[in-house]
């Protein structure tokens, strides 16, 4: 199996337990170690990106800038900058906001229970999109996303949902280029 198609199963503390080819780890619902990348320009809108038809779960849905999973033995800022660049065309320092543990059933039968490793950075780049990975992009300010996500929730990511109504507050705080 080759590494990119490897995820790193963790355990609550982000301490490694072993690997496991990605789909046979969302089929199972196990614990594995990801990362979501958060893009904000300097009008403090952030970057969304709409997943492209045909992954194999929560295709065609709208979500944060970038998110995936680390290969074997890459850290997690370096899986971060590494997809950006691969979806998006951006290249840019990212910073570890926090984290946090999920389990949600997506579709296809599927289980995302994941660690997932906020990562912010700042950017006033266009995007280049892979067009495999990513069907569209828009920038928007979070007040607007928090609002939208309450009238559509099917239309974002499950993931992305639980990011704006646990931690606004703290993404509003670090929004801004200054606060760096």
């Amino acid at each position: 199996v080759m590494q990119q198609n490897l995820v790193v199963l963790v355990d609550e503390l982000d301490q490694e337990i072993g690997l496991m080819e990605k789909m046979e780890a969302h089929q199972k619902g196990l614990l594995h170690r990801a990362f979501s990348v958060l893009i904000f320009n300097s009008q403090q809108e952030l970057l969304l990106q709409r997943r492209a038809f045909g992954k194999y779960h929560s295709e065609g849905l709208w979500t944060n800038s970038c998110c995936s999973h680390p290969y074997p033995g890459e850290t997690i800022l370096e899986a971060g900058k590494r997809r950006l660049k691969e979806e998006m065309g951006i290249e840019v320092d990212l910073h570890k906001l926090f984290q946090f543990v999920y389990k949600a059933q997506v579709d296809n039968n599927l289980i995302e229970n994941e660690l997932d490793h906020v990562l912010i950075g700042y950017s006033d780049e266009t995007p280049h999109l892979d067009l495999n990975e990513v069907s569209a992009f828009k920038w928007q300010k979070l007040e607007k996303i928090e609002e939208d996500i309450q009238l559509n929730p099917e239309a974002y990511t499950a993931w992305f949902q639980l990011i704006i109504k646990n931690y606004i507050n703290q993404l509003k705080k670090v929004q801004a280029y200054e606060s760096l």
